[in-house]
């Protein structure tokens, strides 16, 4: 034990940066008994947890990959380095306390059932083997445990209410700023060859076949994304999410939340970059503002971390309990891009290939999956998403999937996007399907988005017949959606009988839960995760 150097180890999981990093700067500032700082050992654990029990697609994986690279090269140019451990954290740490001689463990502090077991048995670990823990909340831009707090001890069921919390909270810190050198005591490479960043080929990605990487990770990225994105104050002021085109081309928001998730940018610098912008003039509000975006992911942060099963349908106390579907068959083709429907499978193309699509985008693809079309669970999406979405988030993930199937917090079931008429809105020419479902390139106009009408001469004369080189539509929207709106209201009933004869307190789906105030509705009309702009109007479409 005594022939390595004492150390300070901090644990990187999600924040994978060196700005405002509060973990990160209590191993560098760490002192031992005798006022002397100590090695600095960054270290971030390979968890086989990851690879057996969640559904990671090569997109995320390379998005980590060069997040860890980016990581150690900032180390490095600061005399250290980043050291990669393969296995399961309960069982690599009772090795690394001793060999590695370490004396402070620190880390960013995660609201997730698995993460919160993993610590708390780290933790205990660590104090049997004397070593002094620190956990520091930075992924939120608010304490969850002190906003649930400030809330009688309960998650604050609508966005305005959370909002109304935040502000009776001490407002967010600034950001603190990354080291720009390390004490001499911290420097040091110890094991020079041992503990290297994961290849491309470790993380069983094969350079040949993976699709070409449109949102590189890292820190360095984020901060060129965050700046980009920032520049032009006008456009920062006037921004309202549901006012962007879910079928651009080129992403039409900041396409930040991949570098949010992994912690690649600080949400706390994101969110005073934003105010210092917001305080030149007039601007838009929340929840459809930047801002607005910000407190939506504090939403699902405190939601999530109150509430027992929240990524379940079953045992969750929030989600009304539904009688989804069972179909293979259905999810094979929604998650591939082949339900026939062009918007539709142009999105979820563009999901597999690019691992990011718009949020109207997702509302469309989740609505057709759930109660819209196919009636399948909400669970199946979320599941396809935390796959292939850079930005899978637990929280946001669970939370998003519940709203967009009514299953908890938007209850208006009866509002069903059109995977036809709702594209039209901001690309009628359907430039966006003939880039994701090329097959469909020299269809006209009048059929990009429903090509099942077009005559079989133009069909032929396109080079796509329907049933044969593009798939026949795997439901007819005008008569399924009735039927699923019927089966969705018949579920809520059942909800409501369900929680009357229990005497229960849910907040399952009822016409007495989903009344709001009138700042609340107007909230909700609004809002960013389900706006009511964004269904068609009418009955048939």
């Amino acid at each position: 034990m005594g022939t390595n150097p004492e150390c300070a180890v901090h644990w990187i999981r999600k924040g994978m940066r060196l700005h405002d990093n509060p973990a990160l700067l209590a191993a560098i500032n760490f002192k031992n008994e005798q006022g002397k700082h100590v090695l600095l050992k960054p270290l971030y654990i390979l968890d086989p947890h990851f690879r057996k029990f969640m559904r990671v697609g090569p997109n995320r994986w390379r998005f980590l990959q060069q997040s860890l690279e980016d990581l150690d090269k900032k180390f490095r140019a600061l005399g250290s380095r980043l050291y990669i451990v393969r296995g399961k954290p309960e069982e690599v740490f009772p090795d690394l306390f001793k060999t590695w001689n370490m004396k402070l463990l620190t880390w960013e502090y995660d609201i997730e059932p698995y993460a919160k077991k993993r610590d708390v048995l780290i933790e205990d670990m660590a104090k049997d083997n004397k070593v002094k823990v620190e956990q520091h909340v930075s992924h939120t831009l608010y304490n969850t445990n002190l906003v649930l707090k400030a809330n009688g001890g309960k998650a604050p069921m609508t966005y305005q209410k959370l909002v109304s919390v935040l502000e009776s909270l001490p407002k967010p810190k600034p950001p603190l700023d990354a080291p720009t050198s390390l004490p001499k005591e911290c420097q040091g490479v110890h094991h020079p060859v041992e503990h290297l960043v994961p290849s491309m080929e470790e993380m069983g990605l094969d350079g040949a076949t993976i699709p070409p990487c449109k949102f590189p990770g890292g820190e360095t990225e984020a901060l060129k994304r965050l700046n980009k994105s920032l520049a032009n104050k006008e456009w920062v002021r006037k921004f309202e999410k549901p006012n962007t085109a879910p079928n651009s081309l080129e992403p039409s928001t900041t396409v930040l939340s991949p570098y949010l998730k992994f912690g690649c940018l600080s949400v706390r610098l994101f969110y005073h970059e934003l105010k210092k912008i917001l305080a030149t003039g007039p601007h838009a509000k929340p929840p459809v503002s930047l801002l607005g975006q910000i407190y939506w992911r504090e939403f699902y942060y405190v939601v999530g971390s109150d509430t027992e099963n929240f990524d379940k349908m079953k045992g969750n106390k929030i989600c009304c309990q539904v009688d989804w579907d069972t179909n293979e068959k259905y999810l094979e083709a929604w998650a591939h891009g082949k339900t026939g429907y062009p918007f539709i499978d142009a999105i979820m193309r563009q999901l597999r290939l690019e691992g990011w699509i718009h949020h109207l985008a997702r509302h469309a693809v989740a609505c057709f999956l759930t109660r819209g079309d196919l009636y399948l669970s909400w669970e199946d999406g979320q599941g396809v998403f935390e796959e292939l979405l850079l930005d899978a988030d637990w929280a946001m993930n669970a939370g998003n999937w519940m709203w967009l199937s009514a299953s908890a917090f938007f209850h208006q079931f009866f509002r069903v996007y059109s995977p036809v008429a709702f594209g039209k809105k901001t690309d009628k020419f359907g430039t966006y399907i003939k880039k994701y479902v090329p097959e469909l390139v020299k269809y006209p106009v009048e059929y990009i988005y429903s090509p099942w009408e077009a005559p079989l001469s133009v069909q032929k004369t396109a080079g796509c017949v329907i049933g044969l080189d593009y798939p026949r539509r795997i439901v007819n929207h005008e008569e399924i959606h009735k039927k699923n709106i019927a089966r969705l209201s018949a579920a809520y009933k059942r909800n409501k009988a369900n929680n009357a004869s229990q005497g229960s307190s849910s907040s399952s789906p009822s016409k007495k839960s989903s009344k709001s105030s009138p700042a609340e509705s107007k909230a909700k009309r609004k809002s960013t995760t389900q706006t009511t702009l964004s269904f068609s109007k009418k009955k048939k479409e």
